[in-house]
């Protein structure tokens, strides 16, 4: 890899301010002196991922690929469990903190396992919302105290599943969604012999902020009403398991980006449990769900992707909201729980990516056969124009080149401009263009006409990868996620691009980038050079992008490796090759046996005809069976 340019009008200060990386980073990336982004946790040696990414390289395998630290999913479990410890001492609040990990977040086995092996000295917990979750999380071994958390709508082999689970010493706590619910745990509860321990999910009035915010409220999918909680708690009384009632549960949203909303909510929350207290049921726990933000875009603001909140903040706000309300009414105060996922996990994984090609309307293209005969007098103008391009004149040479694009587009469908004229007339476009971009940069006040003009004149930068794979948010919900060059970050980007990756989507492309301000339609970059490694991070994706992404293209599940940061560096405990593409095609319901007797037959009746030869044959076999069992992604550029 090619050594940094030093630039003197440029430095990693300014790259850190320029990516926002302080902000976003909590700490866990930064850059190098010599311009490498660098990973660090604990006290650890910062690293950087380009080192990460050459060992792996050396070693045979390819990109992209996944890093996961589980260093830094155990540091972020610390950090939420110490901002409870903290406020509950500070407000000498009379019970304790402890969590609960959705694994629908993120079921991948690496994280559940730190999740639940680590988090054992915190009691942190899991929950499920499948039957096959609770299958995976019935595997793990959690704190005795830890609770084991049953959400969403269950049929009656869940309650079984769940009620066994029961039996097997586990704390397992069945929520009820719906009132119709509770009969039939009751009934099968009967039929396995053993007292469940329930939970009630109560629907808030109060909603959240932000992406999510329709999915609270009155609307809410889930949730039992007032007068349903009131009929629950008198029913479970009635059949002499009101000690069993344990839990009350209230979930506001994902991604909460205002304080105030989740204060109002907890404050909801709170007096629907005193007052659950006070019919004599055993509630002893508050889960008040998740919704704890992650600041994508580091602008500490109520935008979707940010939030104006600190960790510290969240916890002061649940802890001191639950206990006035506990005090007013003299209840005891309950063990305070929260279904913190996102804010977990998004910081542990990093989507590696190479940019494998570049193209845009300023990089430099062929050299296209002079002109001859008389020269258009569109061209003319256009000539013309590119000469005078002044801070005076910028502005009306903008507007008159536009229009003559206009012009040129009108006389080439008629036929009164040839294809060599029209890309004659482009590259005057292009370079004009480039010339009043170079003015405006200069202002001090860019005119609104002017803002889309970076966007006009940036590269395509081609990136092997899926983003449909990689970043389903983005192209379904266009969440927000950082993305850094890996290298050069002591040199000044001079280029400006979008992102598009190997499928043939047109959806496949990225075209808004995080900012402090505002939301960027170009990426920062170094212009690349073909044979020249240049690499890109897509950072906060541990959460959700592991278990939406799809098959789009047969592109399959990227190469991984897990990460351990310490006193001497960074080694990999761990490689989980990506999917290869029998694995893909197989999950549509092919099978490689068919596919290639298939492929086979047809090549053996071009032989018997004489337009094939038996080496040809075997060459193409050979071809189409090593594919099968090759990577999905661009292997050799």
């Amino acid at each position: 890899m090619s050594r940094p340019t030093l630039d003197p009008g440029f430095s990693i200060t300014d790259a850190d301010e320029l990516y926002s990386i302080k902000a976003w980073s909590s700490g866990f990336f930064g850059v190098s002196k010599r311009g490498e982004l660098t990973v660090s946790v604990k006290g650890s040696p910062a690293v950087p991922l380009t080192k990460i990414v050459d060992g792996l390289l050396a070693e045979g395998h390819a990109l992209p690929i996944v890093l996961r630290f589980p260093d830094i999913l155990e540091d972020r479990m610390d950090r939420i469990n110490e901002a409870f410890a903290a406020a509950i001492a500070e407000a000498g609040y009379q019970n304790r903190y402890q969590g609960v990990f959705p694994i629908k977040v993120n079921q991948r086995r690496v994280v559940v396992e730190t999740i639940a092996s680590y988090g054992a000295k915190y009691r942190t917990g899991l929950e499920a919302g499948s039957k096959a979750e609770l299958a995976l999380c019935l595997a793990h071994e959690t704190h005795d105290d830890a609770l084991i958390c049953c959400n969403g709508f269950k049929d009656d082999d869940f309650i079984r599943l769940a009620l066994w689970g029961r039996k097997l010493g586990r704390n397992i706590i069945i929520t009820l969604e719906k009132a119709g619910e509770l009969e039939r745990v009751l009934r099968i509860s009967k039929e396995v012999g053993v007292e469940p321990l329930l939970g009630v999910r109560f629907k808030l009035h109060a909603r959240g902020s932000g992406q999510w915010e329709a999915s609270g409220g009155d609307d809410a999918k889930f949730g039992l009403t007032a007068s349903e909680l009131i009929t629950v708690a008198q029913r479970v009384q009635a059949e002499g398991l009101g000690h069993r009632l344990v839990l009350l549960h209230c979930h506001v949203g994902s991604q909460l980006t205002d304080i105030r909303r989740i204060r109002a909510a907890v404050r909801e929350a709170a007096q629907a449990y005193v007052e659950l207290a006070e019919m004599g049921v055993g509630v002893k726990y508050l889960d008040v769900g998740g919704g704890l933000a992650v600041d994508y875009d580091g602008s500490k603001t109520t935008y979707y992707t940010s939030a104006n909140y600190g960790l510290r903040e969240y916890a002061d706000t649940v802890v001191y909201t639950i206990m006035e309300s506990c005090q007013e009414w003299e209840v005891a105060h309950p063990v305070i729980v929260t279904e913190s996922g996102r804010a977990l996990t998004a910081h542990h994984s990093v989507v590696i990516v190479p940019v494998v090609d570049a193209i845009g309307p300023t990089r430099t293209g062929v050299d296209l056969p002079p002109l001859t005969g008389e020269v258009h007098a569109l061209l003319r103008d256009m000539q013309e124009l590119d000469k005078a391009v002044t801070v005076k004149t910028y502005r009306e040479v903008f507007n008159e080149a536009v229009s003559n694009k206009e012009t040129m587009h009108s006389l080439f469908d008629l036929g009164y401009l040839s294809l060599l004229e029209r890309a004659h007339f482009e590259q005057l476009y292009n370079r004009l263009l480039e010339r009043v971009a170079k003015v405006v940069a200069g202002l001090d006040y860019v005119p609104e006409e002017f803002e889309l003009l970076p966007q006009m004149l940036a590269d395509k930068y081609v990136v092997n990868f899926s983003l449909f794979q990689s970043l389903p948010d983005h192209w379904a919900i266009k969440t927000l996620f950082p993305i850094v060059p890996l290298q050069r970050l002591a040199e000044r980007p001079t280029r400006n691009a979008t992102l598009v990756d190997i499928s043939c989507d047109s959806d496949g492309k990225i075209e808004r980038f995080i900012d402090l301000r505002d939301v960027r339609s170009t990426l920062p970059v170094h212009d690349f050079v073909p044979g020249q490694p240049y690499y890109l991070g897509v950072f906060l994706t541990g959460a959700y992008q592991d278990v939406l992404a799809n098959a789009h293209n047969l592109f399959g599940r990227v190469n991984e490796a897990h990460v351990r940061l310490g006193k001497d560096g960074a080694h990999v405990e761990l490689y989980v090759e990506g999917q290869k593409a029998r694995r893909v095609i197989h999950n549509m319901g092919y099978e490689t046996p068919e596919l290639h007797a298939a492929v086979q037959r047809q090549a053996e009746e071009l032989r018997a005809e004489g337009v094939l030869d038996t080496d040809e044959v075997e060459e193409f076999l050979e071809l189409y069976d090593r594919e099968l069992v090759g990577y999905t992604y661009l292997e050799a550029m």
